[in-house]
């Protein structure tokens, strides 16, 4: 089998390689954090070049360099192997800008101190501020946290904001142009986030950058990857494989790319034949649809753990791919074969711990482990793996797709598998119920875990639903909960707030693998839910409407569902969205009204700490 080493383009990983290619850019040092690269991003929309480099880069490494943004990061400053940079990068005499981890990793490096804080923030924390770096806000302003140690004492620095619970939310140095945030100002979350990074980047003096137009930059890069190959290309029918292919088809042509939509049996009620009818109308005609749904459904007979079901489905699609490309007499791949071409995102490799630092949050089914050793081969292109969703967007409307196509809902490649939960938990409980303060509101603990993310670092915890006299009126006091329980317990990620019943009962889980009868289900409440939202106006308001099956009921047989619907603009946090009591109200009856539902739940969770996704 012959190779061909991938060039992989500008803010792709080359920029974790320890090399300065852009003179006056802004380096942001990546100590692992989930939103080292949305910060770069947020850079770039400042007018500027930004550059991701490895928090170990060595300060010679650097020269010419404009400023330097040090990330957050899933570990303790103070821990064994933690990740740790240069010190004499401090010694530059350039802006430089600590965000949480980094601002904890400065403070120690110049003789500070960094302690377990007595209360983890994850969430919006209104501060108090005086000025510099934070002149552009006012001086009381709402900032997303997400950290569990915290500054102690910050030698030669000014304390510039603060919170209730963090009496170092904000430091500077004026004198050395050194500065830290215990605060994400990256997140759309955080008010006048933007703003602050603007006010860093001015004081940098960095050279004006723009990125021009998205085709015309990814199309020479695809040329040079692809060289004289072809490319296979996976199609989910989701927006970022939809734009891929319609992107490479633009780029090589037709003749040179193969098109695969594969039925594993857990997509959404009718999307088949719409994804059929929407390529028809764009006079795509490279795309092969192949059913091999009994084929996913007998490789995930028996298996419950989430991290091994994302596996098997990854693998499975490349067992089909390999079939199918075998059957229509194919080349094979290689320097003069053939390519796989994935609609993998950003989003997607940074939550998989593809960056240097980062905590694996999931595995995505484009990262497993064969597809990581055909990437080491040079064999996969995925011309989409430096952008966030809405610049997927963009770049679709520019290829001049439809809207309604465009603006589709994301839907997650391995489908409806990972929303169909298998693994219960047993006799947890009372244990995790100690501590758990809700001011009087009826709760209960529910005997199911689902993934997360606190502090940068992956959780898999317990979620607690809330009871209502009201159970379709979400009131504020349910929204502080969201917020508060998982900042004070450790054994809990999610907050949810049941739907369909006025009191706890006694909830029990039961450990079930995925069939077809399961997918059923959730396909037709999946369904249900989108039709009412669209019927209340949400659908294009909301980024994302997951609805999870989840194995736990009044008995042994029946199952329960979990509506995720959320706000975001990027998907590296999100909001938990407000739905109106009608809306709530009509989707909990039909659902309820189906056969094998127990309960239904709202997820109440932002993102930190809950993830969009249940699995």
């Amino acid at each position: 089998m012959g190779t061909v080493p991938i060039i992989f383009p500008p803010g792709g990983r080359e920029l974790y390689t320890p090399s300065m290619e852009h003179p006056g850019a802004i380096v942001v040092l990546d100590f692992g954090g989930q939103y080292a690269h949305l910060i770069a991003r947020r850079v770039r929309q400042c007018g500027v070049y930004s550059q991701i480099l490895p928090a170990e880069t060595p300060a010679e490494s650097l020269t010419g360099t404009a400023g330097i943004i040090l990330s957050g990061g899933p570990q303790s400053v103070y821990e064994e192997g933690s990740p740790q940079g240069v010190p004499e990068i401090l010694d530059l005499g350039i802006p430089i800008l600590g965000i949480c981890y980094g601002m904890q990793w400065m403070v120690r490096a110049l003789g500070g101190e960094v302690s377990q804080g007595t209360t983890k923030e994850y969430g919006r924390t209104e501060i108090s501020h005086s000025g510099s770096l934070l002149s552009p806000c006012p001086e009381k302003f709402t900032v997303w946290m997400s950290h569990g140690d915290e500054v102690a004492d910050a030698p030669g620095f000014d304390v510039i904001a603060t919170s209730d619970a963090c009496d170092h939310a904000a430091i500077a140095c004026e004198s050395k142009k050194i500065y830290g945030l215990q605060f994400h100002p990256e997140v759309t979350h955080t008010e006048h986030g933007q703003d602050i990074l603007k006010s860093f980047v001015e004081m940098c003096g960095a050279q004006p950058w723009s990125v021009g137009s998205y085709k015309d930059n990814v199309a020479e890069e695809i040329r040079s990857e692809v060289s004289d190959r072809n490319v296979f290309m996976l199609v989910s029918g989701g927006v970022d494989s939809t734009v891929a292919f319609t992107l490479l088809n633009s780029v090589l042509g037709p003749d040179r790319v193969q098109g695969l939509l594969v039925d594993t049996g857990m997509m959404r009620k009718g999307e088949v034949e719409e994804i059929r009818s929407a390529f028809d109308e764009l006079s795509i005609s490279n795309l092969k649809i192949e059913d091999a749904s009994e084929e996913f459904f007998a490789n995930l007979e028996g298996v419950t753990e989430p991290e091994e079901k994302r596996k098997i489905i990854g693998n499975t699609f490349l067992d089909v791919q390999r079939r199918v490309s075998e059957e229509m007499g194919l080349q094979s791949q290689g320097e003069a074969g053939w390519m796989l071409g994935q609609g993998t995102i950003y989003p997607d490799t940074i939550e998989t711990g593809r960056t240097a630092h980062a905590d694996q949050i999931k595995t995505h089914h484009n990262r497993v482990d064969a597809v990581e050793k055909m990437i080491e081969q040079g064999l996969v292109i995925e011309p989409l793996k430096d952008l966030y969703k809405d610049e997927v967007r963009e770049l679709g409307e520019e290829l001049g797709l439809p809207h309604d196509l465009v603006w589709r809902q994301p839907f997650p490649g391995p489908g409806l598998g990972v929303r169909i939960l298998c693994e219960a938990v047993s006799g947890q409980r009372s244990a995790v119920s100690d501590g758990i303060s809700t001011n009087g509101v009826l709760y209960s603990v529910l005997p199911i875990r689902s993934v997360g993310v606190q502090g940068d670092g992956r959780t898999y915890r317990q979620a607690v639903a809330l009871y209502s006299d009201s159970p379709c009126v979400v009131l504020d006091a349910a929204w502080d909960l969201a917020t508060a329980i998982p900042n004070s317990n450790p054994e809990i990620n999610r907050v949810l707030q049941c739907t369909s019943h006025i009191e706890p009962v006694s909830l029990t889980s039961h450990p079930v693998t995925i069939t077809r009868a399961r997918a059923d289900l959730l396909r037709e409440v999946d369904a249900i839910v989108t039709e009412e939202m669209r019927r209340a106006g949400y659908y294009e308001q909301l980024w994302q409407f997951p609805v999870v099956l989840i194995p736990v009921s009044e008995n042994e047989t029946d199952e329960s569902i979990v509506l995720r619907p959320v706000e975001s603009q990027e998907a590296m946090t999100a909001n938990a969205a407000h739905l109106s009591e009608d809306c709530l109200q009509k989707m909990t009856s039909r659902i309820t009204a189906l056969d094998g539902i127990s309960h239904v739940f709202l997820d109440l969770t932002h993102k930190p700490p809950g993830t969009i996704e249940w699995e």
